[in-house]
């Protein structure tokens, strides 16, 4: 035992030691928890509201942000008068500042010499043209074209019947006071924090990973092993390696999602608790995550080790351990695209399963239903599958770190292990 905490403190302070991982670690925390106090450092415009709002007509005459120079601008060219009241444009696209053009050509002309955001030709209440010189994925100018025109089309009826438009507008779109209580779990507030969370995981246990498998292979290429053979035994080597990986993980991440979420804490109200979908993350999730990552860590970098003791050049590496890459790949992607169906029988059957219950058990957690045995029961398959692969993966180390040339396939070093050799 001594010897393996010999082996884990060398191990965690080559971490520790490290520049790129120190500078890397302390950067990005600064960076991170600096941006959180962006809303006491400058004026961000949260919780202004520069839309009007009403149900019907009212607007504020005295602060119409259309008015600014800096506003998006809009032109609008309208052979027949359809819109014989341009406070419609202004209270459906908001704080749009919106110019007449006299023809389409002259309209597309100042498009293109990017004086003006975007144009509208209109023929008639049903036909129109939208002119864009970039249009980006979420450009909405369309659709609340077609609604401005939807209102111009009821303004003019009730005045061709001589009916009140706003009695009209009143009974057909009355403001109606509706309440929402969640008795469970909100999956629209938690999807993006939970999203969050699975990246973080799936790039620590990739990165930490391939680390842990780097330094056993380039220990092999500079008959250091040899050395450290003599010295200890394998065993401390590989658990020592791997637990030293996963401390180093450990704090680095603790660190920098410490500070983030700390400096938000802290901001909250200043930043209007917009960013409570993202940061607001409740105890009992970051605790799952902390106990379910931590054992998917060390799951996969036990794997890693192995892998690393089957070549002998750190070039091979991502071949020898291209498998165990697709595997964690696919397990990302799919509890990735089942965040949005949390009690589906996919989601559940993966929170089970050693090889993807460290990201779906606790998304489950954030977003679903479950029940305490269920987290127990996940919990306890993943502690022994990572035993047991850490069991399996110290053998493969001892027989593969003092046998050189080409890389040994895993099928070989398992049939090895079957046989005692």
């Amino acid at each position: 035992m001594k010897k393996f905490f010999v082996v884990l403190e060398y191990e965690l302070m080559n971490y520790l030691k490290n520049k790129s991982y120190m500078i890397t670690t302390i950067l990005v925390a600064l960076i991170a928890g600096l941006l959180m106090f962006l809303p006491n450092i400058i004026d961000l415009g949260i919780g202004e509201d520069d839309t009007p709002v009403s149900g019907g007509w009212e607007q504020d005459s005295d602060a119409d942000a259309s008015d600014s120079a800096d506003a998006e601008c809009m032109l609008l060219y309208d052979k027949n008068g359809v819109f014989s009241d341009m406070s419609v444009l202004q209270m459906v696209f908001g704080g749009v500042r919106w110019e007449k053009a006299d023809s389409v050509e002259a309209l597309k002309e100042k498009i293109e010499a990017r004086d003006a955001d975007a144009g509208f030709a209109v023929d008639s209440l049903n036909s129109f043209e939208y002119f864009v010189y970039n249009q980006s994925m979420m450009d909405m100018n369309q659709s609340l074209f077609e609604q401005a025109l939807g209102v111009m089309g009821q303004m003019k009826y009730c005045e061709e019947n001589g009916l009140d438009y706003e009695q009209v507008y009143n009974i057909f779109a009355p403001e109606i006071d509706a309440r929402v209580t969640v008795l469970g779990k909100n999956m629209a507030n938690n999807y993006w924090y939970c999203y969050g969370l699975v990246i973080v995981i799936f790039m620590i246990i990739i990165s930490y990973g391939v680390m842990v498998a780097t330094s056993v292979t380039q220990e092999k290429s500079n008959r250091t092993i040899e050395v450290l053979m003599t010295s200890t035994d394998p065993n401390s080597l590989f658990f020592g390696k791997v637990i030293a990986g996963a401390i180093a993980a450990l704090l680095q991440s603790g660190i920098v999602l410490g500070i983030i979420l700390g400096a938000y804490k802290l901001n909250q109200d200043a930043w209007g608790g917009m960013l409570d979908m993202v940061f607001d993350i409740p105890g009992n999730v970051l605790l799952t995550f902390a106990f379910f990552g931590l054992g998917g860590f060390l799951f996969y970098t036990f794997i890693y080790g192995a892998m690393g003791a089957l070549v002998s050049k750190t070039e091979d590496i991502n071949k020898a351990a291209g498998g165990i890459q697709m595997i964690i790949m696919i397990v990302y992607f799919a509890v990735l695209i089942q965040l949005m169906d949390v009690d589906g029988i996919v989601i559940k059957a993966a929170s089970f399963l050693p090889i993807s219950s460290y990201s779906a058990m606790f998304a489950r957690v954030a977003m679903g239903t479950v029940a305490a045995w269920e987290i127990v029961l996940s919990f306890v398959i993943l502690a022994v599958s990572t035993a047991v692969v850490g069991i399996i993966g110290s053998k493969i180390y001892r027989m593969g770190t003092l046998r050189y040339g080409n890389p040994i396939k895993l099928s070989s070093a398992l049939k090895n292990l079957r046989q005692g050799n």
